[in-house]
């Protein structure tokens, strides 16, 4: 009987160590709130071939941060479904969002699933935030149209790229902002996946984010900036929303003083830019999100934490002290009564 007690009490020492772990973490997990402003440019249908094109102002831009060619989209490579989990940090099947939802449907706050913008207002209700996009049913149907989100479609990548400069040299000065370039895609859909037309397609895009960082930085708003680019889905020769390499891989990556210079491993996902986004703004990630940080994005991650093999919780050297001393408890006392 008195053995049974203990195990009931060990487990719950055990359950109850976890637990602080796990809630004492989500803000000292490394680069949370090391950004006041975080910029999102999204390319619609580049899938991986920044890493096949030369893309020299990418490269310039990437060269220290923390780049993935082969990111994971979702199961269903179509634009709405990865740019609705990009923007809410969950999957395609949980948000349900389609093409068409998103050009008929404008959607509200009140919806199950919010955008990153919904958070990011919540935290800061006097923010600037931002969405450009060619492709104007995110601007619709992703993002929030009650929570004062500053909306422009424009009707091509060159007027959206213009309108992106001339903003911040007016002195706009965004918490967050969300960019859709949407050529690469046309020329996928008119000239097929690999034609030399889709690839002219991606060093113009390139040249685009070129200027939009310039822009930014131009204006003294990279110091405390996180630059993020991110595909939604790649090409075949015929098209997209098939499961295929080609399809299912996107580029990711992210430039920023804290993040580290490293090719992300295999399991980061295009969804991820949602968790990155909100943690590099000081906003909790909401439990229902999938997304997550991907591993050694800011070095301190590989450095200074490590996983916890009881729970999977990421923790630092202090908690770190407190999960050896019940884990050496729950050790001791099982020795001692042979349990």
């Amino acid at each position: 009987m008195i053995k049974k007690i203990i195990s009931v009490l060990l487990i719950v020492v055990m359950l109850f160590s976890c637990s602080v772990f796990v809630s004492a973490h989500a803000e000292d997990i490394p680069g949370f709130g090391d950004y006041e402003h975080v910029y999102i440019i999204g390319i619609d249908g580049a899938g991986a071939s920044f890493g096949n094109v030369e893309t020299p102002c990418f490269d310039i831009i990437f060269a220290d941060g923390a780049v993935c060619h082969n990111a994971h989209t979702e199961r269903i490579t179509i634009s709405a479904q990865n740019w609705g989990s990009i923007l809410t940090g969950v999957s395609c099947e949980t948000h349900g969002l389609t093409n068409e939802i998103c050009e008929t449907t404008e959607r509200t706050s009140k919806e199950e699933f919010n955008s990153i913008f919904y958070f990011v207002r919540e935290k800061y209700p006097e923010a600037e935030l931002v969405s450009f996009n060619n492709w104007s049913p995110i601007n619709k149907g992703i993002i929030e149209n009650d929570i004062n989100v500053k909306k422009i479609n424009k009707s091509n990548d060159a007027l959206v790229t213009d309108s992106i400069v001339s903003y911040f040299n007016e002195g706009n000065s965004p918490a967050l902002m969300f960019v859709q370039l949407d050529e690469v895609d046309h020329a996928a859909h008119a000239y097929g996946g690999f034609s030399e037309k889709y690839y002219e397609s991606i060093r113009e895009a390139d040249t685009y984010i070129g200027r939009i960082y310039e822009a930014i930085e131009s204006n003294g708003l990279m110091e405390k900036g996180l630059f993020i680019v991110v595909a939604d889905h790649g090409e075949t020769h015929n098209g997209h929303g098939g499961n295929t390499v080609e399809e299912s891989s996107a580029v990711l990556a992210v430039q920023g003083y804290s993040v580290s210079n490293i090719t992300f491993s295999e399991d980061v996902k295009n969804r991820d830019v949602a968790a990155i986004a909100l943690h590099a703004l000081g906003v909790e990630i909401p439990d229902h999100m999938t997304a997550e940080i991907p591993y050694g994005l800011y070095g301190e991650l590989q450095s200074d934490t490590e996983m916890c093999e009881h729970c999977n919780a990421v923790h630092t050297d202090f908690f770190d002290e407190i999960k050896c001393f019940f884990i050496k408890l729950a050790q001791f006392f099982k020795n001692l009564f042979n349990i």
